[in-house]
Parts: C-alpha cells; sequence; structure tokens
C-alpha cells in the first residue's frame, strides 16, 4: 500500500489554520485597464478604459484623453505603438481608445468616418460621430471625468476623425491635436465654440502630404497650412501665423487666440514621416517616428492648458 504524503503545501496549511474563519481568495483588485462596449445605432462599439494608478483611491476628477487610432490600427496598437497609457499614468488622466468600425474585407481593418477619407467607416457612412458623443457620456457618466476636460487626439484617420469632432461636437470638447493628419470634412458654416488644435506633422509624411495633393490611396488632401488658417478664423483668432522655431529640427508656429495666447500650434519636423513622434515604428518598412519632439509630452502639455469654459 502506498502511503499518503505527509508533505503539506503552506498554503493548504494556512486555509486549514483558518478554517473556522472560512477559506476565501483575496479579492482581486478592481481592473484599471479593460475593455468595455456600448450599442451605438444598432452596432456594437467597442474601446479600451486605461484610468490612472490613484483612480480606486482617491476622490478627484480626471482630465479624460481619447485616443483614435489610423486606418488599420485598433484601440491596443494605439496604446502600446505610441505608449500613450504610460503617459496617462505618468501625468494622472483617463484614457479611452475606441475601435473604428471593421470592414468586410478579409483584412478587417478599422477605419473611422472622418468625411472624404477613408474605407469601409467613409463608405458606408458609420456614425462614428454619435459613437464618440455616446462615449463621452459614459465615461463622465460611469467615471469620475471632469466634462470640462475632455480632448481627443489621433493618428492619420483618427486625427481626421478628431477634426469633425471639434466641428461637430464643440461643447463636449475642449481642445484636440491631430497627428500626421489633415482635415477631409465639410465643417458647419459657423463654429459655435472655439476648439484650441495642436498640429503634428512630417514634411516627408507621404501618405497624408503635408503640401496637400492626392496621395497613392488616391485621397486628395488641402494643405495643412491652409486647414489651420482656415481654423483660425472659424475660431475667431488672429488669422496671423507667427513663427516661433525654424531651424533644421522642426518649424513652430502659431495663432494667438483673443487673449494672446498660442490655441493652434502646429510643428512640421523635419524628420520622420507618417508616423507618431516618440512612438514606435508601427511595423517593418513603415516611416521612422520622428526624434526631435515626443507627441506624448506635447499633447498633454496643450491639453492642460485648455478647459471648456
Amino acid at each position: 500500500m502506498k502511503t499518503i504524503s505527509k508533505v503539506i503545501p503552506g498554503a493548504l496549511l494556512l486555509c486549514m489554520s483558518q478554517l473556522a474563519g472560512g477559506c476565501k481568495d483575496d479579492p482581486a483588485p478592481p481592473a484599471r485597464n479593460f475593455e468595455a462596449a456600448i450599442d451605438v445605432d444598432g452596432l456594437r462599439r467597442d474601446y479600451l478604459v486605461n484610468l490612472p494608478p490613484a483612480y480606486y483611491e482617491d476622490t478627484a476628477t480626471y482630465a479624460l484623453v481619447i485616443g483614435l487610432h489610423g486606418t488599420g490600427g485598433n484601440a491596443k496598437q494605439f496604446e502600446e505603438h505610441y505608449g500613450f497609457s504610460r503617459k496617462a499614468d505618468e501625468a494622472g488622466f483617463i484614457a479611452v481608445y475606441p475601435n473604428g468600425v471593421s470592414s468586410d474585407g478579409r483584412m478587417a481593418i478599422r477605419s473611422w468616418n472622418a468625411g472624404s477619407c477613408c474605407d469601409y467607416a467613409m463608405r458606408n457612412n458609420i456614425p462614428d460621430v454619435q459613437f464618440i458623443s455616446n462615449l463621452i457620456d459614459k465615461m463622465t457618466s460611469s467615471y469620475r471625468v471632469d466634462p470640462r476636460r475632455v480632448y481627443v487626439t489621433g493618428m492619420s484617420n483618427g486625427g481626421m476623425m478628431a477634426y469633425r469632432l471639434a466641428a461637430e461636437l464643440p461643447g463636449k470638447i475642449a481642445a484636440i491635436a491631430p497627428v500626421s493628419s489633415n482635415m477631409v470634412c465639410n465643417p458647419p458654416a459657423a463654429q459655435a465654440r472655439a476648439v484650441p488644435i495642436l498640429h503634428l506633422h512630417s514634411v516627408w509624411d507621404e501618405i497624408v502630404p503635408y503640401y496637400g495633393g492626392i496621395n497613392k490611396a488616391g485621397y486628395y488632401f488641402s494643405p495643412v497650412d491652409s486647414v489651420l488658417r482656415v481654423w483660425s478664423l472659424r475660431n475667431r483668432y488672429n488669422p496671423e501665423q507667427q513663427v516661433v522655431t525654424d531651424d533644421e529640427r522642426y518649424k513652430l508656429v502659431q495663432w494667438l487666440d483673443q487673449n494672446g495666447e498660442p490655441s493652434i500650434v502646429h510643428y512640421l519636423t523635419k524628420d520622420g514621416g507618417h508616423s507618431w513622434p516618440g512612438g514606435q515604428q508601427a511595423r517593418p518598412g513603415a516611416d521612422l517616428p520622428s526624434k526631435v519632439i515626443d507627441a506624448n509630452d506635447l499633447i498633454w502639455e496643450f491639453f492642460s492648458r485648455h478647459t471648456l469654459e
């Protein structure tokens, strides 16, 4: 007959010693990085949330930054390739990364209905403005989000969506920061409220060409400078741009608001390409990110200076 081992695991001994009081697993801490979903016009729209490290330990209200991926990207890719949740944790704001709707093709490419670009979402008139509006409502009602400090940034097609949101949801969004992007929508004739803008671009970007024109995919883009000049007029800012820096690294220009504050700011880097400055290379063969600026630092510094009145 085999003898039963007398070696009892320590965890079991501890459980046995506490038998009178019951043996329960320690409760798992609340998740602060998780996926969620809402229904919009019969579509299930999902998104990724990253709460600050101290969220469950205090009663503070937090700024919310919405990060929109580019065509072919997704929420997790935005978070990881651009290191954006690390910045959110460091600075102490809530980050949320929505997913665009997948196409019905073999690659199931995700995109945003930003106007005249890009791909499946645009062709099928997906209600992305309504999705982001509902998402803002969900985040402000379910989490301790300060509704005066809601911001949108986006890469490429996601930045195009940020411009559309600034035009159509100015009462919900305090500022935007498009990256490697352009405006491709026809905004309402009058801007209900000025929306500050930080625009980051590379002079070597061929997917969204800085000086405008038609890219290899057949999409037309206006020159970025002309788009920002239009927004200076829409926002009732001084339409004359100020050149702050123009050296071998980048050109920095700005437009001043009624109080003389730089509320449209534009960095044009002389390195990089169609990429997120300071982030990772999206894939082998893709454009290298700029090394002369860090998008995450610039975006948060800009956002932190603007609130809804």
